[in-house]
């Protein structure tokens, strides 16, 4: 927990002002852009048999030391060889976070060569990573269980199923940026924000749940958007901007409804429609501490959500090495203040476009357009990356790939 003298003297949160500090702190730390992560989750998959059921017991021995405690309590959880660590998400979905990295190709040779050892392990088990947002074969089926999980699927089955397939079926990218010096983070905010819908619909493979087509782009999202919007809408939109992406966040995160309270009995089931500013307000028998309110963060799922860095989660899973390409992507588009403003113009009659994106993804021609647009912008930005060449003409085809699908769906 990151905390400061203040915090320390005030570990109890006791008015909308102290949180709002604290949140101020620990979800916005400004300084050069420099790094550059990523957080990749994958369904996991019997090698013979995608369709069959996952067992915990089988991916605990296929990982054995790198299991994380949730999976196994005698884990050392031992780093990848790359720094990355590795958890498991309720559904058996592997996930490998990367440590930071000062260069998108740094980062794409470190966390490669991590995703290489993780596959490696599993390939013994007879185990293969999936290759889409959304489990293609598999209904949800809980493999972990911890009072998080437990609480987190009482809440959501209050409003109907899609919790538990978002629990237990999906699996996304999610590129972690700085936010950059204090005169930058707006326009930085509003661009990861503003492109989006685009790249959702550009990068959308989650449209085959359980065997069946769901009829959407990204089935992944679309259960996202029916779970709660107080926890999983955008905190910034054309129609709602905010100048201030502090307070905008902060409104946000006191207005969610509470989805786990921390208790020694094991049940963390908060009651119904509590948010975090009634529970400050005495809604609670004990008063929240500022752990509380980190713990309530990390409950929250917006398409972007603040962590110190901005955490962009509106992107299913890429098969195959197409991970690559979203972080260069990125990368490309926020390296100056004339890739940003172009960036924006180009997305600006999509940027609201979320749903549209989830359900028809390039099928929309304003989405379409936008996407040909902004990955013309990438390619031409791309040499600032100072990629080695192999690479740069890898994410170069990549992009250009993308960019002729997109312009196809026009026709």
């Amino acid at each position: 927990m990151v905390t400061s003298p203040e915090v320390d003297q005030v570990p109890v949160l006791r008015d909308r002002a102290a949180a709002a500090r604290h949140l101020a702190r620990i979800c916005f730390k400004t300084g050069p852009p420099i790094f550059t992560g990523v957080e990749l989750e994958w369904t996991v998959h019997d090698a013979a048999d995608a369709a069959r059921p996952l067992d915990a017991a089988r991916l605990r021995a296929a990982l054995g030391p790198y299991s994380p405690a949730t999976l196994d309590p005698t884990s050392p959880a031992l780093r990848l060889l790359q720094g990355s660590t590795m958890t498991v998400e309720p559904g058996g979905q592997l996930e490998i976070s990367s440590p930071p990295r000062a260069s998108v190709a740094a980062l794409i040779e470190a966390t490669q060569s991590d995703i290489d050892q993780a596959t490696r392990l599993l390939n013994v088990a007879g185990l293969t990573l999936g290759r889409a947002g959304i489990d293609p074969y598999r209904p949800p089926q809980p493999v972990i269980d911890t009072p998080r999980y437990r609480a987190m699927r009482r809440v959501f089955d209050r409003d109907g199923p899609d919790g538990r397939t978002m629990m237990y079926s999906t699996a996304g990218l999610q590129i972690c940026l700085d936010a950059g010096q204090p005169e930058q983070l707006g326009a930085r905010w509003e661009l990861v924000h503003a492109i989006g819908p685009t790249l959702l619909a550009a990068f959308a493979t989650a449209g085959r749940h359980a065997g069946r087509d769901t009829g959407w782009a990204s089935a992944r999202m679309g259960a996202w958007w029916r779970i709660d919007p107080a926890r999983t809408a955008p905190v910034w939109s054309p129609g709602r901007a905010d100048p201030d992406p502090v307070a905008a966040w902060t409104a946000y995160v006191l207005a969610a409804p509470l989805l786990c309270v921390r208790r020694d009995d094991g049940d963390w089931t908060p009651p119904p429609d509590v948010t975090f500013a009634d529970w400050i307000g005495g809604a609670l028998p004990r008063p929240p501490g500022v752990d509380d309110l980190e713990y309530h963060v990390s409950t929250l799922f917006p398409p972007v959500r603040p962590r110190g860095y901005l955490e962009l989660r509106y992107l299913d899973a890429q098969p195959g090495r197409d991970w690559i390409l979203p972080p260069a992507l990125l990368g490309a588009l926020l390296s100056g203040p004339d890739t940003v403003a172009a960036a924006m113009a180009v997305t600006a009659p999509a940027a609201d476009g979320w749903h549209t994106a989830a359900r028809r993804g390039l099928r929309d021609p304003v989405l379409a357009r936008a996407a040909v647009e902004l990955f013309d912008l990438t390619r031409a930005a791309l040499p600032r990356l100072d990629l080695p060449p192999a690479l740069h003409d890898e994410i170069d085809q990549g992009i250009r790939r993308r960019r002729d699908a997109a312009e196809r769906s026009q026709r």
